[in-house]
């Protein structure tokens, strides 16, 4: 019964799996190109940024820095405008807004990459199944078809092979843009970080002055 069943599935052929690798395509495509648009629109001006950090960690106040990154986009400024909001209080307190905030904004960055990474992994294999129901419906076809019709199920096999090179076209831009938008990240926090713990030094030999 449940071979029956298994088997009535599986002579839907690879129909299916071709148009969900497509849309599969279209939501990486979709997802990369907000992503692109996320990033470029969350980078803050560099001559200005690093102006306005230049300025202060050359001796600049804290006030001066803190006027400089109002309003100024980018997660750069909004971490940082954290961190000095809270050193009103302490530098302990900056501290941690700065990783609270640097947290978030990464959650921020990371979003949806899930997706780019679980298709990038799983394409192929959605792409070799679609193949093996396209064997299973050719075979079928040719136990109950006539020597002469052998040819076309033949080409039939080969039609149910294009699943697996749509999965490995889908699975290998998602490859390259998960790497891309990952190393992104890990550059744009890796330098959060390290500008933040310039500022928290600052702020620390201030509050000891």
């Amino acid at each position: 019964m449940l071979e029956q069943k298994m088997l009535q599935f599986a002579l839907f052929g690879a129909g299916w799996v071709l148009w969900l690798l497509v849309g599969l395509s279209v939501i990486v495509m979709t997802i990369a190109v907000e992503r692109v648009i996320y990033m470029v629109l969350n980078t803050a001006p560099r001559a200005a940024f690093e102006a306005a950090i230049g300025g202060f960690l050359g001796g600049g106040s804290r006030e001066e820095l803190e006027k400089s990154l109002t309003g100024m986009r980018g997660l750069e400024p909004r971490v940082l405008l954290a961190a000095l909001t809270a050193a009103k209080k302490s530098p302990d307190a900056a501290e941690d807004a700065l990783v609270g905030t640097l947290t978030f904004e990464k959650l921020r960055l990371e979003r949806f990459l899930i997706i780019i990474g679980t298709v990038a992994s799983n394409a192929p294999f959605i792409g070799l199944f679609g193949t093996v129901l396209g064997i299973i419906q050719a075979f079928n076809d040719l136990a109950l078809s006539t020597e002469e019709s052998a040819g076309a199920v033949m080409a039939g096999i080969s039609e149910a092979l294009v699943a697996t090179a749509v999965g490995l076209v889908v699975a290998i831009p998602a490859v390259v843009l998960y790497n891309y938008f990952s190393r992104r990240i890990r550059e744009s926090t890796g330098r959060m970080e390290s500008l933040g713990s310039l500022v928290l030094s600052r702020l620390r030999a201030d509050e000891a002055a």
